[in-house]
């Protein structure tokens, strides 16, 4: 992914106003994140445990939606995966996240979701940059290229059903 500015982040999203979006926080490392290492940008807000962000390239624009996360449950003794990396995390490491649908869809109340690495780290988790909490990937017969692609896929394809 190639390096973005805070307005290139706050320009991009795409199922929220944009007041919302010149006030949701961005992160302040921008300068230090491994870009090379990113098919998409995600954070969690500090100031709101239920609410996270997504930034990727889509058909050659940015795409940036905002997602909202339940209540936490720490401590539980279940493993889950994550939809778009195949991470396996256990307790909390995996969470459902929620992003509004865009257009009348959206301002109607309709959302998708999917379950998603809970620190949004699924770039990092499939090239072997970071390693979950006593989770771990599975082996595959598939290289890390053909991972990766597996992961951009499966976002693209979460992102088309904001759309539908």
């Amino acid at each position: 992914m190639k390096p973005l500015t805070e307005q290139d982040i706050r320009s991009s999203f795409v199922n929220c106003s944009k007041g919302e979006a010149k006030r949701l926080p961005v992160p302040r490392d921008l300068d230090d994140r491994p870009w090379d290492d990113l098919d998409f940008l995600g954070w969690r807000d500090p100031g709101a445990p239920d609410r996270g962000y997504l930034v990727t390239e889509r058909e050659d624009r940015l795409v940036g939606v905002t997602l909202r996360l339940p209540p936490s449950r720490h401590g539980s003794p279940h493993r889950s995966m994550c939809s778009l990396c195949l991470t396996t995390h256990p307790g909390g490491g995996v969470s459902l996240m929620t992003a509004r649908k865009t257009g009348a869809a959206g301002r109607e109340g309709n959302s998708v979701g999917l379950y998603m690495c809970a620190d949004l780290a699924c770039s990092l988790y499939v090239r072997g940059v970071k390693v979950p909490d006593r989770g771990g990937r599975f082996e595959e017969s598939l290289t890390r290229a053909e991972q990766i692609a597996r992961t951009t896929g499966n976002l693209a394809a979460f992102l088309g059903t904001l759309y539908a």
